[in-house]
């Protein structure tokens, strides 16, 4: 049994799929219409515990752990797929739980997740939410609209260019709030635009530390670069699958069929924007890196813009897509703003029926 329980109507179950056993938070109907909701980098399914059970009683919801989070099974990311490690994983389950179609949620790494279903199953798809999604050309490491790469060997994105503290204190499961690169200061300077706190930040924590680390998982394996800021991609590992030098999902414009499209973020957001404190363009703008070369060698990830300029291309191929900001909101709007959400989110499901 999870500790503390899960909140009364859910219920949870490992599964064994054919690529991996996965822990699966799930509430409503068995037979409801299925809502795949799948979480980021550094938490887990119990993310979405009060979103699942909001849904109207006619939904399923579904959220299931990815590999290396939460209580499904430590298996290695290979990086040099991209995403394709977990869309694989995504497409075992759906299969294996015997389901058709499904509506698919993705916030943060989990909206990359969830755009590399689409691109490899767009059949399969009735419609898909992006929360505060990571850009389409990966994290770090491209200067503009169409995701050129900033550097030959992606230098500036991966494994490297995660906090070693933290990477630490998630291996030593730190609950303290002592010091920045503690994870409970992280998730709540960062997921969330402070002063906003969880009334579950114990449980929200407990999922934050259960993600695996190490060159297999979070962040991955580092290798060094003679371009700035010294460090490239290496090829195992959640950070590096994120990687542009691995993760292209443009052609998500191109897909057919085409499922209508909500994308929704908040205007605060810290971690995926055009002026993200984790991308070190940014932060070599900002002084906090040394050595930056200037902004026409190492601009700012476009990351905002970019998601903007792929789903432009989608609607001018006939797709249709919905972009919904939040005020006074960070990088979890379901959690921040649970009502606006679920509105939003409600009505991306209903267009459909």
């Amino acid at each position: 049994m999870l500790r503390p329980p899960l909140l009364a109507g859910l219920e949870a179950a490992l599964i064994d799929t054919p690529r991996l056993r996965t822990h699966v938070i799930a509430g409503g109907p068995p037979d409801g219409e299925p809502v795949i909701f799948v979480h980021g980098n550094c938490s887990a399914a119990r993310f979405f515990e009060e979103t699942l059970l909001a849904l109207p009683p006619r939904y399923r919801g579904i959220a299931p752990d990815l590999r290396g989070y939460g209580r499904s099974e430590r298996k290695p990311v290979d990086a040099t797929r991209g995403m394709r490690d977990f869309s694989d994983d995504l497409q075992a389950l759906i299969e294996t739980l015997g389901l058709a179609r499904v509506h698919l949620v993705g916030w943060s790494l989990g909206g990359n997740v969830v755009l590399q279903y689409a691109i490899d199953h767009p059949e399969r798809v009735a419609s898909l939410t992006l929360i505060a999604p990571g850009s389409p050309y990966g994290f770090g490491g491209t200067r503009d609209l169409q995701g050129t790469p900033t550097q030959p060997d992606f230098a500036g994105s991966g494994a490297g260019t995660a906090n070693p503290e933290f990477v630490q204190r998630l291996r030593a499961g730190d609950r303290s709030a002592d010091g920045p690169a503690a994870p409970r200061n992280v998730m709540n300077a960062f997921y969330f635009k402070p002063p906003f706190r969880s009334p579950r930040e114990e449980v929200l924590v407990d999922e934050v530390l259960s993600t695996a680390t190490g060159e297999d998982n979070y962040p991955g394996d580092v290798v060094a670069s003679s371009h700035w800021p010294g460090v490239a991609p290496g090829t195992r590992g959640v950070n590096n699958a994120l990687s542009p030098k691995y993760c292209r999902q443009d052609r998500f414009a191109t897909i057919s069929p085409q499922p209508p499209v909500l994308w929704i973020r908040g205007d605060s957001d810290q971690i995926v924007a055009d002026t993200s404190l984790f991308d070190v363009g940014y932060l070599g703008q900002l002084g906090m890196l040394p050595g930056w070369p200037g902004p026409e060698a190492y601009p700012p990830q476009p990351m905002v813009g970019q998601m903007r300029a792929v789903l432009d291309a989608y609607a001018a191929n006939g797709g249709v897509y919905r972009e919904v900001v939040l005020e006074r909101c960070g990088h979890a709007p379901h959690i921040e703003q649970p009502e606006s959400f679920r509105a939003a989110l409600l009505a991306l499901l209903e267009s459909t029926r």
